[in-house]
């Protein structure tokens, strides 16, 4: 397998991947975040998310509006439905950060051992 090129990151994009990473650091938020990357790319109103976690109206919509505010979910409006997706791209960017920093720069974890978790 080719190493992945060693790529620097500047200071910002180390301090958004922390707000990211943080943003993700509850398990609620991170259940929301899986619930939608299994709907993806289709995505799921408030209200199916909220029928999935049984979290409340106002604590989903509080924990919603952390991952938007922080790009990890995307929404759109559908009449009086708002609709949430994960925002693949971001995702991918906050992943790729994370490869190059332990399986590319400094090889702690083998690279192997990643691309066999994801098949």
């Amino acid at each position: 397998m080719e190493a992945a090129p060693q790529v620097r990151h500047q200071d910002d994009d180390v301090a958004r991947f922390a707000e990211m990473l943080a943003a993700m650091g509850t398990e609620p938020r991170l259940r929301i975040v899986q619930l939608l990357l299994t709907a993806h790319p289709v995505g799921m109103v408030v209200g199916e998310i909220q029928a999935e976690t049984g979290i409340a109206p106002s604590t989903l919509s509080h924990h919603l509006e952390k991952l938007k505010s922080e790009n990890l979910v995307r929404v759109t409006r559908e009449g009086t439905f708002l609709r949430y997706q994960a925002h693949a791209e971001v995702l991918e960017e906050l992943l790729s950060f994370l490869y190059s920093e332990c399986c590319a720069r400094t090889q702690t974890v083998r690279a192997e051992n990643i691309v066999k978790l994801c098949r």
